[in-house]
């Protein structure tokens, strides 16, 4: 009797433990960097982007009917509003843009998410996926997995993991990166040269950072940029359109 009080007692202790562990990850978790009031301003429609953010954050132009689209993974922990500036600017330009909340505001846990984008826009004829950070990795991993889906592929201070080979895949992929990022540093972003193709654009921002590929403020171990945001982000949204303009139907 005595044995079994005692492992009930464990069982009881590892499952309050365990509690307290998960507990403590999903608050972690559901706090992430807040976006800026410049980034809620994109969110409404006007004459030219209508704006819908159920189920995803979609930016559909209004000028064009838009045969290319570009699903964007956020960054981890970085609510996905933070992008919309972005993501309405390429709007803006002809293309059907969606960004997808995460889980926990963390795209590892639902990388495949891009598959229910693809299938409610049958409309669309080529598609290019892409992220900020760890949204850029699970980005890399989608395109990986489904070739047949994907034309283009862009990271933004991301790389792919080492289990995501695309070296030999028909892929047009564009690596922007910061020259003063804190958190992926410009050299481990340009070691994943041998897991990309060999005509991957590189495209360093000289005295971009991390955080300013997004509008949350600034990230916990970045380095300070010498360029405004405005300019970070003008330069990464124009090297990300070079790519969709490159994918694009004749």
């Amino acid at each position: 009797m005595q044995r079994r009080k005692l492992w009930v007692g464990i069982f009881i202790g590892l499952a309050v433990i365990l509690g307290i562990g998960v507990g403590g990850f999903v608050l972690w978790a559901s706090n992430p960097h807040q976006a800026m009031p410049e980034a809620l301003a994109s969110l409404a429609s006007d004459d030219y982007v209508q704006v819908e953010t159920d189920p995803w954050i979609t930016f559909l132009p209004l000028n064009q009917e838009p045969s290319t689209g570009f699903i964007f993974y956020p960054g981890g922990l970085v609510q996905p509003e933070a992008y919309a500036p972005a993501a309405r600017a390429i709007a803006e330009a002809g293309y059907l843009v969606v960004i997808t909340p995460m889980p926990l505001n963390l795209a590892v846990i639902d990388a495949n998410v891009a598959a229910e984008v693809i299938a409610a826009h049958p409309e669309i004829e080529r598609w290019a996926i892409g992220g900020h950070s760890l949204g850029g990795s699970m980005a890399a991993a989608f395109a990986d997995k489904n070739p047949e889906a994907t034309a283009g592929l862009v990271l933004w201070a991301s790389y792919p993991a080492s289990s995501n080979d695309l070296s030999d895949q028909e892929i047009a992929v564009a690596s922007i990166y910061g020259t003063l990022d804190g958190v992926a540093l410009p050299e481990t972003v340009l070691a994943a040269q041998a897991l990309l193709p060999l005509d991957t654009a590189w495209i360093p921002i000289e005295g971009g950072n991390h955080s300013q590929f997004g509008w949350y403020g600034f990230q916990e171990g970045d380095n300070p940029a010498t360029v405004s945001r405005e300019e970070q982000q003008e330069q990464a949204i124009q090297a990300t359109m070079e790519l969709l303009q490159q994918i694009s139907p004749p």
